[in-house]
């Protein structure tokens, strides 16, 4: 059964907040809090877990923690708040330099990219000179970073002074690119996606400059993250779910009934947005982590540590193939 808890937590509130009216929730027992943030993809996949069986089917009890944002999920996660939460890699491998013994399986291999507008002058990436780029998140974002060393690496150009450059929320920006406010934004697949449904065209995908940074095979960047002390409490939880989850998108990648049913939750503005969700959401399944995948995950941290981002990736931080949860036969 999946019952469903709300956290409204931003990254500003922890302060006041702080760590322990939160300690109750990661206690050992009860359901497996998963967290959540509202209307995003993992939602669509623990709705099809509930409407399938497939959590009663395993005997698993998973507890949604809404989140309203992806900060709030990282919080959450270091205070207790919830047992597993969906972020990418490189943030777990930081929180292993500063002492978090956190574990990873992946979730989706789907990546963002750079997309303009259907008529838009720009080809490729060299077009964007004095053109207004948006990124989403920061300045330290990971696929701003290595769009950056692909750039220079490939094309001998230096995007982040050639072009303008915008940071902001990936919401935003879709709405300034759509808006003509900016000439292309570099943005999270699910943005992408809707933009495809109104006809935008992608000039270069973040599949594309992995493969031309020499980083093969390409590895799921997000994916769930727990706690190993969390696994030791919550051992049969933990798998269990990991079972779910791959059940869920086995019924993802094959029913379209599922999605059909899924709809009103993913709020398409039309029928070509909803297929460019539902198409790369399913192209994004993985089936388990590689060991390959860590040998690429390894060459992609010494990516972004080249380019001097110590920000993302602490002065603490080491390659740690631990972190990676690998199913052994």
């Amino acid at each position: 059964m999946i019952e469903r808890r709300t956290l409204i937590l931003g990254a500003l509130a922890l302060p006041a907040l702080g760590y322990a009216p939160l300690r109750a929730f990661g206690q050992a027992g009860g359901p497996l809090k998963v967290a959540a943030v509202k209307f995003g993809s993992v939602n669509w996949l623990l709705d099809t877990i509930k409407a399938e069986g497939i959590d009663k089917k395993l005997g698993l009890e998973i507890a949604t923690v809404e989140l309203a944002n992806n900060q709030a999920g990282t919080i959450s996660l270091l205070s207790g708040g919830s047992d597993i939460i969906v972020s990418d890699w490189p943030w777990a491998l930081r929180q292993r330099g500063l002492g978090e013994m956190v574990k990873f399986a992946p979730y989706s291999s789907t990546l963002g990219g750079v997309m303009v507008a259907s008529p838009s002058p720009i080809v490729k990436l060299t077009d964007l000179e004095g053109k207004r780029l948006g990124v989403a998140g920061s300045s330290i974002d990971k696929s701003w970073l290595l769009l950056q060393a692909y750039a220079r690496k490939k094309l001998n150009f230096d995007i982040a002074s050639k072009a303008t450059v915008q940071f902001g929320a990936a919401p935003l920006l879709t709405e300034q690119v759509r808006d003509g406010g900016l000439d292309a934004a570099l943005n999270f697949w699910t943005q992408n996606m809707r933009l495809a449904g109104l006809g935008f065209r992608q000039v270069l995908g973040m599949d594309e400059v992995l493969a031309g940074l020499d980083v093969t095979p390409i590895p799921a960047f997000v994916g769930f993250i727990w706690k190993e002390q969390t696994e030791a409490a919550k051992p049969e939880q933990i798998a269990k779910f990991l079972e779910a989850a791959k059940l869920g998108n086995d019924v993802l990648a094959q029913s379209d009934a599922a999605w059909e049913r899924l709809k009103p939750s993913l709020k398409a503005g039309n029928d070509a947005e909803f297929i460019a969700l539902r198409s790369a959401y399913r192209a994004g399944i993985v089936p388990a982590w590689r060991d390959g995948d860590t040998a690429s995950a390894e060459r992609i941290m010494q990516l972004l540590i080249e380019q001097g981002d110590t920000e993302l990736v602490g002065a603490k931080t080491k390659f740690d193939p631990k972190l990676f949860h690998v199913p052994r036969a």
